[in-house]
């Protein structure tokens, strides 16, 4: 198995993207600390795991909170002894629009989408230089890569996880510390509806969240949505020792949207 006796995290493991992950990396042999807003939603994928004969513990709590976003490395290591890889996945579209922008907004969405994820990677280091190295993943976004009209806040969050991937992974390079980032593009989530649907995102007369989905979906050059699991194997490849040789790089997932 590709992630035998291997120590994780994946945070907003709920549902969508994050929970295929900690279920695909238990299969693999993972233990994975379920990290989750929602107690019940993480309780849910942990027992998936582990009535499939997997090991995982659920973690629920708020990661714009510096000490939840600190412990829950803490209480990783605790349970299983060690650490790793960690896949920061957590993230929220924030406000669609620059004008009248709530600045309350604002800072939600870089707390959540960036500090949250640098306090818990820093809490991470130590423990996977025990190890001798490991492997850290960020959650960016083809808004990290190129610009969008729909989100220009979410593009700032964005762009800078992939500074922050570039520049961490030259930092612990030689240090066996891999870092990189998984860029999906649209994916069939229940995020996807929340990113659509935002209250100043304006949707075109006539269009539902849903119907907006499926068109934006079935502009990629693939004309359908990823699907949760697409991202999962991609996560997958870069956590592991397959993927030995690979820092530094911001995998696009995305069905050709950014070719």
């Amino acid at each position: 198995m590709r992630m035998q006796n291997k120590i994780g995290i994946v945070t907003a493991a709920g549902s969508g993207m994050g929970r295929a992950g900690a279920i695909r990396f238990a299969k693999e042999g993972a233990s994975v600390a379920v990290v989750d807003l929602n107690p019940e939603a993480a309780a849910a994928v942990v027992k998936t795991i582990t009535d499939a004969g997997g090991k995982a513990i659920a973690l629920s709590g708020d990661l714009t909170d510096n000490d939840f976003a600190r412990g829950i490395v803490r209480e990783t290591t605790k349970a299983f002894g060690a650490l790793d890889f960690l896949w920061n996945h957590v993230g929220s579209p924030g406000p669609a629009s620059i004008e009248g922008l709530d600045w309350n907004d604002y800072d939600f969405t870089m707390n959540l989408n960036v500090k949250s994820v640098l306090i818990t990677t820093e809490a991470a280091l130590p423990e996977l230089r025990a190890r001798g190295g490991g492997s850290i993943l960020f959650t960016a976004s083809t808004s990290g890569l190129v610009g969008s009209q729909f989100s220009p806040v979410y593009n700032v969050a964005k762009f800078g996880i992939v500074g922050m991937v570039r520049g961490l992974s030259k930092r612990y390079a030689k240090e066996k510390i891999r870092v990189n980032a998984v860029c999906p593009g649209p994916i069939d989530t229940p995020m996807l509806r929340v990113f659509v649907a935002r209250p100043d995102s304006q949707l075109p007369a006539g269009e539902t969240p849903e119907t907006l989905v499926q068109k934006r979906a079935g502009q990629t050059p693939m004309g359908r949505p990823g699907q949760p699991e697409e991202i999962a194997n991609a996560a997958l490849f870069l956590l592991s020792d397959e993927a030995s040789f690979v820092t530094g790089v911001a995998l696009a997932v995305d069905g050709g949207a950014t070719a």
